[in-house]
């Protein structure tokens, strides 16, 4: 039960992560284009990468979930 609260906890913090990330892309889309077009790649680059450790994380807990459901 604490590997589920503990990963639980982890997906809640690479999700806070990957909206940070997010936001930033949407700021560079809205704020800084296209003077800042070198920006883009970086930025999407490790939008990317948040959004997939929580993907990742997240599909971890939803199948401890239904193994704890089991």
């Amino acid at each position: 039960m604490e590997d589920l609260h503990a990963l639980d906890k982890e997906v809640k913090r690479l999700k806070r992560i990957a909206s940070e990330w997010a936001s930033q892309l949407h700021d560079l889309v809205e704020d800084r284009l296209p003077a800042a077009y070198e920006e883009i790649h970086p930025i999407s680059q490790s939008t990317y990468e948040a959004c997939k450790a929580w993907a990742d994380a997240h599909a971890r807990l939803a199948t401890l979930n239904k193994e704890q459901q089991a």
